[in-house]
């Protein structure tokens, strides 16, 4: 989550694509519909770069480990635009009970992240190839 927020200055991929999906995220909430093709573009682009980069620096899974879902590329992309819809809620003037979802939103997707982290390190979990965006 720091990482989105762009307040982490380590040089690592994983860091640095999160920080650029958060700030397509937040170009997106107030691009007209020409831009939105562009940066959902570039966003797919950098999930692929993330399920590319994960497909050669993780351990091999388990032939038993259970599949996620998603890629760790679509996971970023999520956390990115939930912490950008989390930010952007204590700025605007909707309720309480409104901006308390989407923080709670947040924060359950950021111990997914972290279990699912946990999981493919110690080789239980798989996620899906990484294979070439369409584009």
């Amino acid at each position: 989550m720091e990482a989105c927020s762009g307040s982490v200055a380590l040089p690592h991929p994983l860091l640095r694509a999160a920080y650029e999906l958060a700030s397509l995220h937040e170009a997106r909430s107030i691009a007209d519909s020409d831009a939105l093709v562009e940066i959902d573009c570039a966003r797919v682009q950098l999930i692929h770069d993330i399920d590319c980069w994960t497909a050669q620096e993780l351990p091999r899974p388990y032939a038993a480990a259970a599949m996620h879902t998603e890629t760790v590329g679509m996971v970023i992309d999520r956390l990115a635009q939930f912490s950008t819809d989390a930010h952007a809620a204590l700025d605007n003037s909707g309720t309480e009970c409104q901006s308390h979802y989407t923080w709670k939103r947040l924060a359950e997707l950021s111990l997914a992240y972290a279990d699912l982290a946990h999981d493919l390190d110690t080789r239980t979990r798989r996620i899906p190839d990484c294979i070439a965006p369409h584009l």
